[in-house]
């Protein structure tokens, strides 16, 4: 307390007046002070401030004497709020608003200040933080939900995931009547599955959570059974029958068990491709094209041959995938697509991000909404199969890998037109020319991964059948070919492509991936010359796969002679001896994009430029008689022996 005036002063009144001027010079700057922080903290909307003056005047603190003002200056701040609200009212019953403004508590744009958020909603946003995807569910609600109820409605979910196509394209011998049902109903079985709607429709923290379970961070193993469990609703609003059972505890913990048939693996196999098909083919066209369904029996017949009880008598030179009736056990189907398949289910999650993201682009209600596909070009499908590599063949390869190697395989299955397939192709025997000169003309300079299919036809056909036994294999290099007379290269797979799809990736055992021998025209007399032609694995007389130097004949032997790739047949009944079998079709495709193919086309014009200025005479240099090579001739026979001094 402060001395009075005419107090007598005594000792101990002396000892407490420097304490006292202290105390009185420290309570004006906190007076001052926090007057200036409440201010700043009701414009900044900072409960702590709060809190803290309310605190002080229930304690009879001097800072509660300053809430007057704060109150004062808040209800100022409110009539300035209200006064902007009405003008922008105002503005948008004259001006049309792209976007609609959702409160950003409801997104948890505030989750590390706002002490009330729940845990689950700090849950939902960290995983979906961690596959940096916030921001886009944020902007994508924004669009999305109803501004009154803040949540988004079912129906516009429904509508934003729906996938409906008329009239596609089937590259298969028959496609099923009910696929085109099931695609009817997938949209609304994604939402219903994955989005829990409460009484006004979707909430931020259930969108968010829906997000994740189709595209977080999860196994391969649970994201197969996702798109399982996807597969087995849409099948039953479609009325179709599935054998699969589901016990699922939680989101993350799902059993199932049943069995699936050939035709249950060739639907959802086409449903993964419709999947990737609605945005892939939008990167290589200008306009969205027609479905085209690809031929994915090799497919179906690997997942047949691979889970299907042994002696099922299954015949995989002539057999019909519909008509079959052998029961694929789930887990051992499960087995095959993780080993086989990896990036399948990799399809589902893609699709669901894209569609995500192009309702966050969306500027109006009207352009998030199903997809309306325009009538393509069907003559396109055609050309596109008439090649080795056809869509169903790309595609499958394009599973087997994680790399930027699909980007350009995918650049074959999703291309509208013939250009996007033939800027790839390299090489093709039926149009450059058969032999390996010819190959050599059209690969060199390549510098990046590429994809060597061989179309060829055993000598002997099937036992028992009058049909041919065609069949197609491939070999993946992840670098160009090199004229070399031993095994080279880093990475590698061999496949075997029709009629039974397999990949077999490297063991690391051995490094012999590709060997490519081509003999030099001037060439000295080798006692031992190495042959001429390409292999892929093996040892040198001893390959896996050898073609011939005219590529006429190739021979594929066991791969118990092979350390480089993993076991596995090439082709149906290949059996322990060697086969050698007639060459069809060669086909050499390059996957580096167009920067290798640009290295390539500097290289050839380069090669020309030597090639042109070799052949050229200067005659310029020739102009004296003394210098000319006729004198030089004539010198020569009339005094060969003559002693001639060089000019250096």
């Amino acid at each position: 307390m402060p001395l009075e005036r005419g107090s007598p002063e005594t000792e101990e009144n002396i000892k407490r007046r420097p304490k006292i001027f202290i105390l009185e010079v420290l309570r004006k700057l906190f007076n001052g002070f926090w007057e200036w922080c409440t201010v700043a903290g009701y414009l900044l909307r900072s409960s702590w401030v709060v809190l803290l003056l309310e605190s002080s005047e229930d304690r009879g603190h001097p800072l509660g004497q300053i809430r007057p003002k704060v109150e004062q200056t808040e209800q100022g701040f409110e009539n300035s709020r209200n006064f902007v609200k009405d003008r922008r009212k105002t503005k948008n019953e004259t001006r049309f608003v792209h976007r609609r403004t959702i409160p950003a508590t409801a997104m948890g744009a505030s989750t590390s200040t706002d002490h009330n958020s729940s845990i689950e909603q700090r849950e939902a946003e960290s995983l979906a933080a961690s596959s940096g995807a916030l921001h886009l569910l944020q902007k994508s609600f924004s669009v999305l939900a109803d501004p009154h109820s803040v949540a988004i409605p079912l129906e516009s979910l429904k509508k934003c995931f729906s996938l409906t196509y008329k009239n596609p394209i089937c590259e298969a011998p028959s496609m099923p009547d009910a696929f085109l049902r099931l695609l009817d109903h997938f949209g609304s079985s994604m939402a219903d599955l994955f989005f829990a709607a409460g009484k006004g429709g979707v909430s931020w923290v259930d969108f968010a959570r829906g997000y994740n379970k189709c595209c977080g961070r999860m196994p391969s193993s649970v994201s197969l059974i996702t798109l399982l469990r996807l597969f087995a609703v849409t099948m039953k609003k479609a009325g179709l029958s599935l054998n699969l059972e589901f016990e699922c505890d939680d989101d993350s913990d799902c059993k199932i068990s049943g069995f699936l048939l050939p035709t249950d693996v060739l639907m959802l196999l086409w449903l993964c491709w419709t999947l990737l098909w609605d945005f892939e083919s939008e990167k290589f066209s200008k306009r969205r094209a027609n479905l085209c369904l690809p031929d994915v029996n090799h497919l179906v017949m690997s997942a047949v041959t691979s889970c299907g009880e042994l002696g099922n008598g299954v015949n995989a030179w002539d057999c019909n995938v519909s008509g079959l009736e052998v029961k694929l056990p789930v887990g051992t189907f499960l087995t095959w697509a993780l080993q086989t398949l990896p990036r399948l289910s990799d399809c589902f999650s893609q699709y669901a991000h894209s569609r995500i993201q192009r309702c966050a682009s969306a500027t109006e209600e009207g352009n998030v909404g199903s997809v309306c596909p325009g009538e393509g070009d069907i003559s396109s499908a055609h050309a596109c199969s008439s090649y080795l590599l056809t869509r169903g063949n790309a595609w499958a390869v394009s599973l087997t890998m994680r790399s930027t190697i699909s980007e350009e395989l995918s650049r074959v299955c999703f291309s509208s037109n013939t250009d996007g397939a033939d800027e790839n192709l390299l090489y093709r025997s039926s149009l450059h020319g058969r032999g390996l000169n010819r190959l050599w003309s059209n690969v060199e300079g390549y510098q990046g991964p590429l994809l060597m299919l061989i179309s060829a036809t055993s000598q002997a056909g099937h036992e028992g059948s009058t049909i041919e036994s065609k069949w197609v294999i491939g070999a993946l290099t992840h670098q160009g070919f090199e004229n070399k007379d031993v095994f080279y290269g880093n990475l590698g797979n061999l496949y075997a492509i029709c009629p039974v799809f397999h990949a077999y990736s490297p063991t690391g055992k051995e490094k012999n991936f590709v060997y490519s021998h081509l003999h030099p025209t001037g060439r000295l007399y080798e006692a031992h010359p190495k042959p001429a032609g390409i292999a892929f694995g093996g040892t040198m007389g001893n390959e896996r796969v050898f073609v011939e130097e005219d590529f006429a004949k190739l021979t594929v032997r066991h791969h118990a002679v092979d350390k480089t790739y993993q076991s596995g047949f090439l082709f149906p009944d290949q059996g322990f001896l060697p086969v050698e079998a007639l060459i069809l079709e060669v086909e050499v495709w390059g996957l580096g994009g167009r920067g290798a193919k640009e290295l390539q086309d500097k290289f050839k014009k380069r090669e020309e430029l030597f090639t042109e200025q070799r052949r050229k005479v200067d005659l310029k240099t020739f102009a004296n008689w003394e210098d000319s090579p006729e004198k030089m001739m004539m010198d020569m026979m009339s005094d060969p022996n003559a002693v001639r001094r060089e000019d250096r």
